[in-house]
């Protein structure tokens, strides 16, 4: 069994590689070869992991954080293409040969994530094995999100959108509650603010979510669902077939749990 000490953030005291569903997925074997290069990091509110067109130098495997990928045009408007939390990894592009995308990544929700060097990444996944074929069934399921997130935003009212992606980063965070801003939300949702207002407000005079100052907590997720487009669950299925076969999976296999 793997017993090496597990790595610690500066005043840290709890060690927490398995929060990423990734790391914990894999076996003790893979883990003891790439485990000493993994280091702890903080990732505060709105920080930029990758601008677009940088050259990627390491990937993230966020633990209680979630971080957005935005696609920035060239007027400096944004909108959000896929959310990567506790279930994945940030910098798919590193492995899949690009070495840099066109998108930005931008911590959503601060929290802390595993930091791996390229070169320890690329050398387990050269190996073509679990880790390799792990990634890659990731990958396909942030795809899925991918197109399904640009035809929600081109089909979908800004209601439904918001369930959405208040479905999404809940998945990815412990508890019921959410520190964004109306802003934010909307900078993610490539929309104009004022929409984002009254359709958080229409969730809230229901009593499905309860805002206030930046702070947003569901407290009725069942009729969260009921309110949202197809997409979600579009995303989430898609995303429990992938990784069905993986020992991580809770009871009922749910690969957001």
């Amino acid at each position: 069994m793997f017993k090496k000490p597990e790595p610690k953030c500066e005043g840290c005291e709890s060690p927490c590689f398995q929060d990423n569903l990734l790391l914990k997925a894999i076996s003790a074997e893979v883990r003891e070869r790439i485990y000493p290069h993994l280091k702890l990091t903080e990732l505060p509110l709105g920080d930029v992991l990758y601008e677009s067109g940088d050259v990627m130098e390491s990937v993230y495997f966020p633990t209680n954080s979630i971080v957005s990928m935005l696609y920035v045009m060239e007027d400096g408007r944004s909108a959000e293409i896929s959310v990567v939390g506790n279930e994945g990894i940030v910098g798919i592009a590193l492995f899949m040969g690009g070495l840099s995308t066109p998108s930005r990544a931008i911590v959503q929700s601060a929290g802390q994530a595993y930091r791996l060097d390229s070169k320890h990444l690329k050398a387990e996944f050269s190996r073509h094995g679990e880790l390799h074929h792990l990634l890659l069934r990731y990958t396909q399921a942030l795809i899925t999100q991918m197109a399904q997130t640009a035809a929600c935003n081109r089909h979908h009212s800004i209601d439904q959108q918001l369930c959405r992606w208040l479905l999404l980063s809940m998945d990815r965070l412990k508890g019921d509650q959410l520190d964004m801003t109306q802003e934010l939300i909307a900078n993610m949702l490539g929309v104009r603010r004022e929409g984002v207002t009254e359709a958080a407000s229409k969730l809230q005079s229901a009593g499905i979510i309860q805002y206030q100052r930046g702070h947003i907590r569901v407290l009725d997720r069942p009729e969260l669902e009921r309110r949202c487009c197809e997409c979600y669950a579009v995303v989430k299925k898609e995303s429990d077939r992938l990784f069905e076969a993986f020992s991580y999976l809770p009871e009922g296999g749910s690969f957001h749990s």
